[in-house]
């Protein structure tokens, strides 16, 4: 399994644009074939500030996902709010407790 982490930085005036098309992606992006889980976190101090959160089965689901079209039109409509560039990591789970 890979973890996917993105930092998002948003435009201040774009941050309910940018929840509102979260909202009508998620479960596409959520369902998408080979993506396992997805949480959207949101900065406690900088509101503009946001972290997706995701486990695909491997790094081609993820590459899969990336190259796809619903991939390609949810960046064409998010790009545009970004006020500085995404950051991502792809990091392996080593331990989780509950």
């Amino acid at each position: 399994m890979l973890v996917r982490i993105v930092k998002l930085s948003i435009q201040d005036d774009k941050i309910n644009t940018f929840l509102n098309n979260f909202d009508t992606q998620k479960q596409h992006i959520r369902h998408f074939e080979g993506c396992q889980f997805l949480e959207l976190y949101n900065d406690k101090h900088l509101k503009n500030i946001f972290f997706t959160y995701s486990y695909w089965d491997n790094e081609e689901a993820l590459n899969n996902y990336r190259h796809s079209e619903l991939f390609k039109g949810i960046w064409a409509v998010t790009k545009p709010m970004f006020n500085a560039k995404p950051e991502a990591w792809s990091v392996d789970k080593l331990e989780s407790l509950k």
